[in-house]
């Protein structure tokens, strides 16, 4: 597949809403209010013309969004689910080339939106569960028994781009009759639903114990999690299955996606913006790096590649970036985010030849992504 980059930039918005097709008895039909965020992906070929386009894009989103900063939702749009929010954002901007628009109302649940229409749902759960990897060689220290606060992400698709009409009508609905109504697609109360069973299962345990888990990595349990719910739950797409805070594996019935991310701390000096933008100044960022590998399962280890390995791998690449100043690094002609990710990429291509997409961001939400492979799901902040 060809190389593909993309640009992101985040903002936050504080609103109230209430969603007046669901049943009276649901939390979300009551006036509330939440510390949203906006985000908007654009491909690399929409921002040829501006000189730094993760400014640019944040500035335009923040522009965007600003009717809707402190505000009762309601009055802008009727049903002011996150999913309609994002389709909100994307016709109300003038930027073209718009990829996706994501809504995040809350750390556990959002919506990603594709330029087809195409809704991406996903919810958030945490467990709290011990467990120990018996086919690793001695001396590994995931040999030893030990725990996790898991988190785990399950993502639905759906598609509600021509439901206007029916969504208009369900407005004046009685709560009865709103029980039926598909416009909502899939709600995030079912979603807990659905993982609510499972939960009892797996929360304060030992993973070990549990049949279909006795080698509990996270590429297994995302398994185990697909195949337990996927049967009742159709529109499931993915589960996403967070081991620590940095690392974590994504399944979808086919194919395994890991990902193992780290911050480092740098300076730099940008040249490729006008001669008077501060950023040609001497500054620095905190960044995350995210790096996402594809391989298939090996079914002795019961994973696709260590974490640990591609921490060590990445190790050399670390130390030229974390506390170093990047403009300076040799092959690389500038600091900006894009160059940097065409540089980390030259880096690794020998080391890690799974690796095929890197995540990188200067500030929270603000960066670019580069794939090269399949993109995968949505992975919130």
């Amino acid at each position: 597949m060809s190389e593909q980059i993309f640009y992101l930039a985040t903002v936050p918005f504080e609103a109230a809403c209430q969603i007046d097709i669901l049943p009276e008895a649901h939390p979300a039909a009551q006036l509330h209010g939440h510390s949203y965020t906006a985000s908007v992906r654009v491909p690399i070929s929409a921002t040829q013309s501006i000189d730094e386009p993760v400014s640019f894009l944040k500035a335009h989103l923040q522009n965007t969004i600003e009717p809707l900063n402190y505000t009762f939702l309601n009055q802008q749009l009727d049903i002011p689910t996150d999913e309609n929010l994002a389709r909100w954002i994307h016709n109300k901007t003038d930027l073209q080339g718009i990829d996706r628009v994501a809504i995040q109302s809350t750390h556990d649940c959002g919506v990603d939106l594709d330029n087809q229409g195409h809704a991406h749902i996903w919810k958030r759960f945490r467990f709290e569960a011990a467990h120990q990897l018996p086919n690793v060689p001695k001396g590994h220290p995931c040999g030893n028994m030990h725990g996790h606060g898991f988190e785990v992400i399950l993502h639905a698709n759906q598609d509600l781009n021509n439901s206007a009409t029916s969504k208009a009508s369900a407005a004046n609905a009685s709560p009865s009759e709103t029980e039926n109504i598909a416009d909502m697609g899939v709600d995030f109360a079912q979603i807990d639903h659905f993982w609510q069973t499972l939960h009892q299962q797996l929360d304060y345990t030992c993973l070990n114990d549990i049949p279909g888990l006795e080698n509990p990595t996270s590429e297994v349990l995302a398994r185990w999690i697909w195949q337990q719910l996927k049967p009742d739950f159709e529109q499931l797409s993915w589960v996403t299955v967070y081991e620590t805070h940095t690392s974590g594996c994504h399944y979808n019935g086919d194919h395994y996606r890991i990902w193992k991310e780290q911050r480092f701390e740098s300076a730099l000096r940008l040249k490729c913006v006008p001669e008077n933008d501060k950023r040609r100044q001497l500054h620095g960022h905190s960044y995350l790096i995210r790096l996402h590998l594809t391989a298939p399962l090996d079914e002795v280890m019961g994973w696709t590649v260590d974490y640990g390995d591609v921490k060590s791998l990445f190790k050399p690449i670390y130390k030229q970036l974390d506390h170093h100043q990047l403009d300076l690094l040799d092959g690389i002609e500038d600091a900006d985010v894009t160059s940097l990710l065409y540089w980390i990429k030259a880096q690794m291509a020998d080391s890690l030849p799974q690796l095929d997409r890197i995540d990188l961001f200067e500030t929270p939400g603000c960066g670019a992504i580069l794939y090269w492979g399949e993109e995968g799901p949505a992975l919130p902040d």
